[in-house]
């Protein structure tokens, strides 16, 4: 009679245990991404559309997005990180630079000529937080961490082919380090978010504006500008930018286990460096919708490139020393960057050179 009393209690306890985790493992969620990109831009079709679309099949349709390109929620970019830190939206994409010293040991990555190509350097870009500033984002889950292709110098009325060229040109600079970059040569620096380029250009606010190929056709820099500076690869990249994908950590938290999953296999370093990847691979079209105006695209050779790295020079003293005031070890971060964007450029350039495998 009491091992029937036993059974009956264990019973009735999983009959009312049953739905709640049947409840859990069911449970579905809708986040709302956020970010300044334009609807029909390379970056939110093929990377923030791609990654949101790939998080839902992981899921099984338990995890749907709620997608606002073009800051459709309000707001400014500059906005963004405490957006998603405040829990006004779920999941953003956004420069860390557009706070101007809010995360000093991310700059790293926009010093002139440290970068070499997207894919590579974003994987640095992840495992340096990691490892050297694990606290830079601590308010936020972050998901992935990327920097876009080579940087590249587009004028109105001018063109570009020395650093004497550069001077008094007004140029529209996403960030701290690259507004102090286009000072050092000579430039006029204006500092704006991306989607303030096209009127700034058409009002004549400014004469020119930094960006990659890849962000061109979004932002009319095709239409509005009519000469174009990019870099020989061999004298290096004149600067880049570094943007975070970071979703609101109270919502990370109360997912349940196996949508966490689903969010953690779909963060890190191989999704930073995927997503620097494809967005490097939108600079073929972005360059083609200037080329197919008849703009004039004008390559700066390795030679000339040494001018622009001599004048620039002084950008990395000047960051060593301010990440020292703040107490951090300046020369160290900077050689670790240095090192962890070489040992993952070889790391791919050696996985391009094993042959294919047979089907």
């Amino acid at each position: 009679m009491i091992q029937r009393r036993k059974l009956l209690k264990t019973g009735a306890a999983v009959a009312l245990a049953a739905p709640v985790l049947n409840s859990q493992a069911q449970q579905t969620v809708t986040l709302k991404f956020h970010t300044f990109m334009a609807p029909m831009s390379n970056v939110w079709l093929n990377m923030h559309k791609a990654w949101m679309n790939k998080v839902e099949k992981d899921s099984g349709g338990r995890i749907k997005f709620e997608a606002y390109p073009a800051m459709q929620l309000g707001g400014t970019p500059v906005q963004l990180y405490d957006q998603v830190r405040d829990g006004v939206v779920d999941v953003v994409w956004t420069l860390p630079g557009s706070t101007a010293g809010r995360f000093p040991r991310v700059e790293v990555f926009e010093l002139p000529f440290m970068m070499t190509n997207a894919e590579a350097t974003s994987k640095a870009y992840w495992e340096y937080i990691q490892t050297m500033a694990a606290d830079e984002f601590k308010d936020t889950q972050v998901i992935a961490l990327q920097v876009h292709g080579p940087g590249v110098i587009h004028t109105t009325d001018k063109p570009v082919k020395n650093t004497a060229d550069m001077k008094g040109l007004k140029v529209r600079a996403p960030t701290r380090q690259i507004t102090k970059l286009l000072g050092t040569l000579g430039a006029i620096p204006v500092g704006m978010p991306l989607p303030g380029i096209p009127d700034a250009l058409s009002k004549g606010t400014i004469n020119g504006a930094v960006v990659p190929w890849e962000v061109v056709p979004s932002v009319k820099v095709n239409e509005l500008t009519k000469y174009h500076a990019e870099f020989d690869p061999a004298g290096g990249s004149l600067y880049t930018t570094t943007f975070v994908m970071a979703m609101n950590k109270a919502k990370y938290n109360a997912l349940p286990a196996d949508l966490k999953k689903v969010i953690d296999d779909n963060s890190g370093i191989e999704t930073s460096g995927w997503l620097g990847k494809v967005q490097q691979e939108g600079d073929v079209a972005g360059r083609k919708s200037a080329s197919d105006r008849n703009n004039t695209i004008f390559t700066i050779s390795a030679e000339e490139a040494q001018d622009f790295r001599r004048k620039s020079r002084s950008l990395e003293i000047e960051w060593i020393e301010d990440m020292n005031k703040r107490g951090f070890d300046g020369r160290k971060l900077i050689d670790t960057a240095r090192a962890l964007i070489e040992k993952h450029t070889k790391a791919q350039e050696t996985s391009a050179k094993k042959p294919a495998k047979k089907a």
